[in-house]
C-alpha cells in the first residue's frame, strides 16, 4: 500500500549486484530515509536496460527471484514498471507471430503499420504529424520465418515492438500481466510510455483523447479489486499531467528539475514559488530519474529565455556535462532531455545540491530520489564513454563497498537525515496545506501543515546565498 514516505528509484543491480544487496543497503545504510522503492525493470530483457522485457512472469535470474522482490515488499511499498506501449521482439509472443503470422494467437498483439493506414497512405504529411522519437517514420520492417516481410509500429528502440491496445488479445495480456505483478507485491504500476500507447488516424498519436482516458480507466478497472494504483508516465508540457491529475490519478512532477536548476543558478525565487502554488499534492516529485533532465516539461512555467538560460548554465557550470552527451552521437533518443546527474548539474557543489533537495522535500507530493541522487553521485564519464550511451552518464553501478563509503560523505549523511525527517514529520500530510511566500526576489518561504492543523514545518531559504532555516512546530531543525 502507498505510504507518504520517500521513494527510492533504482535498478535491481545499481546498489550492489542484485536484489539481496539492495535489501541490505535499504535496511542498513538507508534505514529510515526510504519508505518505498521503484525497482526499475527486473524482468528478462533484450535492451534499454530492462525496458524491452521478454517475460513479465519471472525475475531475471541475475538479479534474484520473486522471493527477493516479495521480501522487499514486506518493508517497503513497491512500484514496478509495465511497458504499456511495447514489448521485446524476443518475447515468446513476437516469436510465435514471426513463425505463424496471422495464424498466431498473438498476431493482433502487435500494431501492423501497413494495416493501420487506409490505401494510399501514409502520406508525408501523415508522417510529419506523428509525435515521434525518431527522425523517420516509426516502424520496423520485420521478416517472417518463411521469408515474407511486413512492417510493425516501432516507436522506440529496435527491440521494442509496439502493442496494439485496441485489440482484445492485448487487453487481456495487459490485465493478466498487471494482476500477477500485483500478486508479487506491486503497490503501484508505472505505465511506461503511456502517452504513446494509443494510435489513431489523423492525430499525432500522442496522448490521444478521449481514447487515452478509456485506456486508463480500463487498466484501473482491471486491477481495482487488487488495491493497487497506476501511475501514468508522461514527459511533456505540464498541462498534460495536470489533465491526468484532474481525473484523480497521481502524476509525476517532471518540471521541478529545470525549475529548481533555474532558481539555484539565478538565485531567484519567483518562478519556483509560482510552480509550487500550481502543483497538486497527489504527485511524485523528481529532480532526477534513470533518464535525462526533461526540458519540455517546464515550458510555460519558465519562459523560453529562462529555459535557454538554464540549459546554457547547465553546460557552463555542470561538472563534465557536454552537449554531445545528449546527441545522436551518444544514442540520445529524446532531444528534449539533458543527460547528467543532478549533483553534477550543480557543479558537484554540496551546498547547492542540498538546497535543491530541501526544496524538493518541501514541494507538494511525495519525493522520489534516484539512487545516484541519494548518494550525490557525479557523472560517470567512464561508463558513458565505454558504452557511448548518453543516459549512462547517470547510471553508475555502485558496488556494495562503494555504497558503504559514499554514505560517510557529509552531503550524503545530511541527505539521509533530511529524508528521514520528511518521512517522520506529520506536517507533510498529502491532505494538508502548503503556503508559499517570496519576501524578496531571492527568498522563498514554504509552510507545510497537516490537515488537522496541529503540525507545521517551515522552510525559509535564500537562493542567492544558499542559507536556510527549517523549523518544525517552531523548533529549529539541523541537518
Amino acid at each position: 500500500m502507498l505510504t507518504n514516505k520517500v521513494m527510492l528509484i533504482t535498478y535491481p543491480d545499481s546498489l550492489g549486484q542484485n536484489l539481496k544487496d539492495l535489501q541490505d543497503v535499504l535496511d542498513n545504510e538507508f534505514k529510515g530515509a526510504v519508505g518505498g522503492v521503484h525497482i526499475l525493470p527486473f524482468f528478462p530483457s533484450t535492451g534499454d536496460r530492462g525496458f524491452a522485457p521478454t517475460d513479465y512472469t519471472v525475475v531475471d535470474k541475475k538479479f534474484g527471484d520473486w522471493t527477493d522482490i516479495e521480501r522487499l515488499g514486506e518493508k517497503y511499498y513497491l512500484m514496478f514498471d509495465f511497458m504499456i506501449n511495447h514489448i521485446s521482439k524476443h518475447s515468446k509472443y513476437y516469436q510465435d507471430y514471426q513463425e505463424h503470422q496471422d495464424q498466431s494467437p498473438y498476431a493482433e498483439l502487435f500494431l501492423n503499420w501497413d494495416k493501420f493506414w487506409p490505401k494510399g497512405r501514409p502520406t508525408q504529411s501523415d508522417i510529419d504529424l506523428i509525435y515521434k522519437r525518431k527522425d523517420r517514420a516509426p516502424y520496423q520492417e520485420i521478416e517472417f520465418s518463411d521469408g515474407s516481410r511486413t512492417k510493425l509500429w516501432n516507436t522506440f528502440g529496435e527491440e521494442q515492438i509496439d502493442l496494439d491496445v485496441r485489440k482484445k488479445v492485448t487487453q487481456e495480456f495487459i490485465k493478466q500481466t498487471l494482476r500477477q505483478l500485483i500478486d508479487h507485491g506491486a503497490d503501484i504500476i508505472r505505465l511506461d510510455a503511456f502517452a504513446y500507447a494509443v494510435k489513431k488516424l489523423d492525430t499525432n498519436d500522442f496522448f490521444v483523447e478521449p481514447e487515452i482516458w478509456d485506456l486508463l480507466k480500463k487498466v484501473q478497472d482491471d486491477i481495482g479489486d487488487k488495491g493497487a494504483m497506476i501511475l501514468p508516465e508522461i514527459h511533456e508540457h505540464y498541462s498534460m499531467p495536470f489533465k491526468i491529475a484532474k481525473h484523480g490519478y497521481f502524476i509525476y512532477d517532471f518540471a521541478l528539475p529545470m525549475v529548481t536548476l533555474y532558481s539555484i543558478y539565478s538565485g531567484k525565487s519567483n518562478e519556483l514559488a509560482k510552480w509550487l502554488r500550481l502543483s497538486p499534492m497527489k504527485q511524485f516529485t523528481t529532480l532526477d530519474t534513470h533518464d535525462g533532465i526533461g526540458v519540455v516539461d517546464a515550458r510555460d512555467i519558465l519562459t523560453e529565455a529562462e529555459i535557454e538560460y538554464t540549459t546554457n548554465n547547465l553546460y557552463k557550470v555542470g561538472a563534465n556535462v557536454k552537449r554531445k552527451y545528449s546527441s545522436a552521437e551518444y544514442h540520445n533518443l529524446d532531444i528534449y532531455q539533458i543527460n547528467t546527474s543532478f549533483y553534477s548539474a550543480l557543479g558537484n557543489d554540496d551546498k547547492k545540491y542540498f538546497m535543491a533537495r530541501l526544496l524538493q522535500v518541501f514541494a507538494p507530493g511525495i519525493p522520489q530520489v534516484y539512487y545516484m541522487g541519494l548518494l550525490a553521485g557525479k557523472n560517470d564519464i567512464e561508463l558513458l564513454e565505454k558504452t557511448k550511451e548518453g543516459r549512462n552518464i547517470n547510471r553508475h553501478y555502485y558496488s556494495r563497498q562503494e555504497v558503504a563509503q559514499e554514505v560517510k560523505r557529509p552531503i550524503v549523511a545530511s541527505l539521509l537525515k533530511l529524508l528521514t525527517f520528511r518521512n517522520q514529520e506529520p506536517a507533510f500530510d498529502l491532505e494538508g496545506s502548503i503556503e508559499v511566500q517570496t519576501p524578496s526576489d531571492e527568498e522563498i518561504i514554504i509552510v507545510r501543515q497537516d490537515k488537522d492543523k496541529t503540525h507545521q514545518v517551515v522552510l525559509h531559504a535564500n537562493l542567492k546565498d544558499l542559507t536556510y532555516e527549517v523549523t518544525a512546530d517552531s523548533k529549529k531543525i539541523d541537518f
